[in-house]
Order: C-alpha cells, then structure tokens, then sequence
C-alpha cells in the first residue's frame, strides 16, 4: 500500500493539512514544523499526489534501468538488450522511454536513483548485476522495492538474488544511511501484489565447472583472483571455486586467492600478487574475461607464456574474450538473452516464470588460455622478465 499524507503526518507529529501546506510552499510554516515534514516525506518515500498521479494513470512511458558501471560490457551488454525490448513495444502501453542509472557499485545510490524512479511513477525497474552482500542495504533494497510495486511498478531484477520481503531478513543490524526500518505506519500491511520477477546466473555452477576444467588438465598450484569482496557475484563464484578444489580433494590455499575489481587493472595487480606469493602457479582462474586480460599482461610482463606456462581463465564470455591472445577459455553466461528477456518482462510482453525466479544457466566454453598442466616449473624472479627454466614448449602464448 502507498504512503499516504496521514501516514507522513503521523511520522512528522503534525495534522494532514500542515503536510499539505508544507509541501504546497504557499503558506508560512516554523522552520521546524517545515523540517520534521520534510524529514518524514524523505523517510517514507512519500510521492506527492498532484497532477502526476492522473498522468501516472495514463500508465508512465518510464523504465529504470540500475546498472553498476555502463562502461563495464557485462553492464553495456545487459542494458544494450534491455533497452531493445522498450522501443516500438507493442505491448501494454507502447514505447517506453529507457533511463540507464548507474550507481557506480555504490548501495546509497542504488537506493536513492530507486526512490527518484518511484517519485518519476516508473512504468518499469530492471536492477542489473550483482547486490551488496549486507543485510542491513537488503532490508533497504526490500522496502524500496516494495513501495515500488505497492505502486504498480513492475520490478526485475536481472543477474542478482532477490532480497527477502521486508520485516522476514535475518542478519546484522541495520548500520549508517543505508539501512531502513519499516515505518511503523506500514507495519501489517500486506505484502506487494506484484513481488519482483528474478533472472539470476548459475555463478556458482559456473565457476565450479571452470576450477574442475583446470583441475582435470591436471592443475593443482590454481590462484584466484575475486571480484571486489561483499558483493553476492563474488561470493558465488569464489564458493563455486572452493566446490570445485573441496570436490577433487585439494586443500584451498588462502594465499592462492586475491581480491580485486572486475577490471584489467585489478587483473593485473593481483596476478603480481600471485607470482609473488607463489611463484610455482599453474593456473589462474580470474574474476572475469576483463580482469584475465590483466592476468594476461602481467604474465607476459614476467616472461610466462599463455597457456604452456601458466592457463588462465575468465568469465561470462564478454564480447572480446574469442578475439583475444591467446582465445579465453571462460564461461559464457547468457547476457544479451537475460537482458531482452528482462525488458519484454518489465514492459509485460513476457510470462513470469513459475514462482516469479528462473535460474539461467552458464556453459562452459574451452578454448586456447588453458592446457594440460606440465611438470618442471621453476621460480619467477622478482623483476620484470625474470624468469628462470620453466618447461614447456608448443604455440607461443604471444
């Protein structure tokens, strides 16, 4: 149920008519009775009724669409085809007009581009990509989400987990701007009549395929490179990792793993890391094909080939990963598919699947960055193109 003037009344301590005179800006009201509203429209997300909600009515030509970082393909790649789904829709309500947010990996503006879309009336929301692994931004992400559909936004949530409806999450205490009670005047309502329809990546089945890829070829000394730590897509596909190592018997070496971003500069710096730590790695599984091709120049920059040296490995077989040197051996996971799928289902041209959640699946895709593991290695030096003895012969990793 939507926020009503009573309800920011109540939290403000005023009568309805001083919310309403407050927010019209055409009557002399205390600075503090002016700032108590204000506080509370603010809290409970409150839309001010007016000439918006007949427009609203009409049904909105809006669509929101949450990505990390648009210059980030995995991002590009999902808006690109979410987006295409909008235009020319022949569904409810025609074309839609796509607004791309992009929050930067930051929770707090994760949340507030939500509260400027529900303010907007959005038609449609499609929040792309991983989530903060924080239970106090889950209970937030819940409420907002709530309020959305409460409104009769259609949400999707495309390559993330959905959050817990709000009030049932467990976990920490709510901490800084980014956590949120439920108000108290929302406390029994009943839940959201259109609960957010969940495309998500099988990361964890994945990444667990991946690591038994390598270790088939016979890889037992295998670094890691994470994505950034507390967010879900790098829990899952570390666990998917640690699956893969716990499944062959092979004991998981903290020293093997390094976090870091999904880009090539993280790639990079921890493949450094790596050498340094374990100059004797075989393998190196990477948080993705961007940051494998950080892994890559690292290696090259110390005299190892790719992979008679050392193989590596990406993930969700980004545009270039085929076209690289030497070719990713990856895992592919259905972006361009997910995404249009999300977009026909945020402008109603698609079934939900059973249960409002579909799991998408991810293949594994080998190609030239990986071979059979070989005997013989020996240690890297400290500086650049020191490297000493290491056997192995056959095609050039360039």
């Amino acid at each position: 149920m939507a926020v009503t003037l009573t309800d920011v009344a109540a939290r403000a301590g005023v009568s309805p008519a001083t919310v309403s005179r407050v927010l019209s800006g055409r009557y002399r009201v205390t600075e503090g009775t002016r700032g108590r509203v204000l506080r509370a429209v603010a809290e409970l997300e409150y839309v001010v009724d007016g000439p918006a909600s007949a427009l609203a009515g009409a049904g909105s030509d809006l669509v929101g669409i949450l990505v990390n970082d648009i210059a980030d393909p995995f991002f590009g790649v999902l808006a690109s085809a979410v987006q295409g789904e909008l235009g020319g829709a022949a569904g409810p309500g025609g074309e839609k007009l796509a607004v791309v947010c992009s929050t930067g990996g930051s929770p707090a503006r994760e949340l507030d581009y939500l509260t400027h879309l529900q303010r907007q009336r959005a038609a449609a929301v499609v929040l792309t990509g991983g989530a903060p692994a924080d239970p106090g931004h889950a209970r937030a992400l819940a409420a907002r989400l709530a309020r959305l559909t409460e409104a009769g936004t259609r949400v999707v949530l495309c390559g993330r987990p959905r959050p817990d409806p709000p009030g049932t999450q467990k976990g920490a205490e709510q901490e800084g701007d980014e956590a949120e009670e439920t108000p108290p005047q929302l406390a029994g309502r009943p839940p959201a009549a259109m609960p957010p329809v969940t495309l998500t990546f099988d990361n964890r089945g994945g990444a667990r395929r991946l690591t038994g890829h390598l270790l088939a070829l016979g890889h037992r000394r295998i670094g890691c490179v994470t994505g950034p730590a507390g967010r879900t897509t790098t829990a899952e596909r570390l666990a998917g990792h640690r699956d893969a190592l716990a499944a062959h018997g092979i004991a998981d070496v903290p020293e093997r793993t390094v976090p870091g971003a999904y880009d090539r500069g993280s790639g990079y710096d921890a493949a450094l890391e790596l050498l340094r730590r374990e100059p004797a790695l075989t393998a190196v599984v990477a948080a993705n094909d961007t940051a494998a091709l950080g892994v890559c120049a690292a290696l090259r920059d110390r005299g190892l080939r790719i992979p008679e040296d050392v193989s590596v490995t990406g993930f969700d077989d980004l545009p270039f990963s085929a076209d690289a040197t030497p070719a990713l051996t990856t895992v592919r996971l259905p972006l361009r598919e997910a995404g249009a799928r999300a977009g026909r289902l945020a402008v109603g041209r698609a079934t939900a699947p059973p249960g409002g959640v579909a799991t998408l699946p991810a293949e594994l895709l080998v190609r030239e960055s990986t071979e059979p593991a070989r005997s013989g290695t020996a240690t890297v030096g400290g500086g650049r193109g020191a490297v000493s003895g290491r056997t192995g012969s056959g095609r050039s990793g360039g």
